[in-house]
């Protein structure tokens, strides 16, 4: 059976990678994990300058799943090169650097001082952040500047670019088709949910900043929706995540049309994950005589 990919110019060998923010730059989890069996690791989202990120406590467990505001922290580009470059560079499997910004010249930056390097094969790239330039919106949810970030940015590098986004929108496939209009090579959806909890004792919100984001099994099944839909409406390749913590969740990821999948939350319970994920699909593959992994594809209308 064949589990490579193609997006734009570089093929993973397999569909399963580790979504950003889940995984570090992925030293953090290379003494548990054969990092080489990876089909990607999409790193933690990178910003030109350091963010410390927001206030404790950013985590919250709800059923399901977890509600987290982390705030984008991260080590900024000049320690991203100096300390976790060197790592990457041994990296026996694709490394995708999830690039995030709160203006179009934070995303243009990064991609200037990073296009050079061997070690980054392709850019996912985050918008659905604040647009501080467009009143606190997010970029991803306004197809005309995500069309016109995603042009912006195609004319700095050759490497693929995988647009991810946000399901807080009215109809996805609108922004979908507006990454692919501005040369988009991949689409990876979903990024986490809005979610809420408030501590009724206290009568304020647990988590400091309010509004969080949702993620783990809860939001499996608006995933699944989200790469069918997606995958639907575009011609590029899909990239499925939100809540799978089994073989079978990614399953119903490739089946809905999706062409590679991440495990996010999933790790923080079980860090072989990605490996078993890997294993089960190559066993239903098997089991139902799938060649490829377009073969899934061919199930559902």
């Amino acid at each position: 059976m064949d589990l490579k990919i193609n997006i734009g110019n570089i093929q993973l060998p397999n569909p399963v990678g580790t979504a950003s923010g889940t995984f570090g730059f992925g030293e953090e989890y290379g003494e548990l994990l054969d990092l080489s069996q990876l089909g990607a690791i999409y790193t933690k989202a990178l910003t030109p300058m350091p963010r410390d990120g927001n206030a404790v406590p950013r985590l919250v467990e709800t059923p399901s799943g977890i509600l987290n505001s982390i705030g984008l922290a991260n080590p900024g580009i000049e320690k991203f090169l100096s300390d976790k470059v060197p790592f990457l560079e041994t990296v026996k499997c694709p490394v995708i650097l999830n690039v995030s910004g709160s203006t179009e010249a934070d995303y243009k930056e990064v991609i200037e001082r990073t296009d050079n390097l061997e070690c980054i094969d392709a850019y996912e790239i985050n918008i659905s952040c604040p647009n501080v330039k467009h009143g606190g919106l997010a970029f991803g949810t306004d197809p005309i500047q995500v069309e016109n970030l995603t042009g912006k940015l195609r004319k700095l590098t050759v490497k693929p670019l995988i647009v991810k986004l946000t399901p807080n929108v009215t109809d996805i496939s609108v922004i979908a088709k507006a990454a692919e209009a501005g040369g988009a090579d991949s689409i990876s959806c979903i990024n986490t949910v809005r979610g809420m909890v408030i501590d009724t004792k206290r009568k304020q919100s647990v988590i400091p900043a309010g509004i969080s984001g949702l993620s783990g099994p809860a939001i499996r099944p608006v995933g699944v929706a989200a790469a069918y839909t997606v995958s639907r409406a575009v011609k590029i390749p899909v990239v499925g995540l939100g809540g799978i913590m089994s073989a079978d969740d990614a399953i119903q990821y490739l089946l809905a049309g999706a062409s590679a999948i991440q495990v996010g939350t999933g790790l923080f319970v079980d860090p072989l994950l990605p490996i078993k994920v890997l294993n089960g699909i190559q066993q239903y593959m098997k089991e139902n005589q799938l060649e490829k992994i377009s073969d899934f594809h061919t199930f559902i209308n």
